[in-house]
């Protein structure tokens, strides 16, 4: 009876939200699997796109990374020819890393700024930078190296673009955000931006708001920022608080959709369970990028990457 019982257990557990995790970083291919082998042939001849996952939690670590339904649209890409050039997709997990202040940020009763240490996304952007000179030393150019990144990944992501522009061809970046759903949390549409961020500094502290702000006027410094930016108004983080990006000479924003459909289609994500795909409708349009329809922006997306890898 305990041996059923468990069976059930197993069986209960195994759900479209956990059945398809990648827990490890490398390449993929066009099926969404790992590829076993770190080697690039003829790298002369590839263009590198470095992946970057979201956050479970903003500054803590995690034993998450990706799940195949969230790789989907980016694995889509593998062996596509660029500048006659082929496409290697890598995923880069780096959820473990921690804040070295992670136990204090986000409990406004404890934390004093300043943040003691380095933050979560300053480590993930420092990961990358040793990822990119890795490929390099493998024979890759800096300029056939693009990094993209989903929500914290993306965020990092433009971080990483506004310091180390030469180091790379160029950055993807979709839904950009990483301090949780301030603008559905904070009612942003309906105060407005700067009261909205007021309530968001009063519950949350001086920690995060102050970091989001901060890393916010460093990206806006950049007096040329060639990055491809995909946002949705409807995303509950930061969908009505993107238009600062807009500010920045260069950047290339496409604003999704106005609701859950793209150019017309409805979105679904599929993932895979047990070596059976699932599919599901999008409710959160902050996964939006991650759906099938998504796929109707890859000629914007390769054509991004040929202007940044001549």
């Amino acid at each position: 009876m305990k041996k059923i019982f468990l069976i059930f257990v197993l069986l209960s557990v195994i759900s479209p939200a956990n059945a398809d995790k990648l827990l490890k970083s490398g390449f993929i291919n066009n099926k969404m699997d790992l590829i076993k082998e770190f080697k690039i042939d003829d790298p002369k001849n590839k263009i590198i796109l470095i992946y970057n996952h979201g956050q479970d939690d903003h500054d803590e670590p995690s034993k998450n990374c990706f799940w195949k339904n969230g790789v989907r649209n980016m694995a889509s890409l593998v062996g596509e020819k660029v500048n006659e050039k082929e496409i290697m997709v890598y995923i880069f997990c780096t959820d473990h890393l921690a804040g070295d202040d992670w136990k204090r940020l986000w409990k406004k009763k404890k934390f004093k700024p300043p943040y003691k240490g380095v933050t979560k996304l300053e480590k993930r952007l420092n990961a990358n930078l040793e990822l990119i000179d890795k490929f390099v030393s493998m024979g890759i150019s800096n300029k056939q190296i693009i990094i993209t990144g989903q929500s914290c990944g993306g965020w990092m992501s433009l971080m990483l673009a506004s310091r180390y522009l030469e180091k790379i061809g160029g950055v993807i970046t979709t839904m950009p955000a990483c301090y949780g759903e301030i603008t559905r949390d904070f009612k942003v549409k309906k105060r407005g931006i700067e009261k909205a961020l007021e309530k968001f500094r009063k519950k949350e502290g001086d920690g995060p708001a102050d970091l989001r702000e901060k890393q916010i006027n460093e990206i806006k410094q950049s007096n040329n920022l060639p990055v491809l930016v995909f946002t949705h108004p409807m995303d509950p983080y930061e969908g009505l608080l993107s238009d600062w990006v807009e500010e920045i000479p260069n950047v290339q924003r496409i604003i999704i959709s106005e609701d859950l459909k793209i150019n017309g289609k409805k979105c679904k994500r599929i993932g895979i369970n047990n070596g059976k795909e699932w599919s599901e409708p999008v409710k959160n349009v902050h996964y939006i990028s991650m759906a099938d329809c998504f796929q109707y922006y890859n000629p914007a997306i390769l054509e991004y990457i040929a202007s940044r890898t001549k």
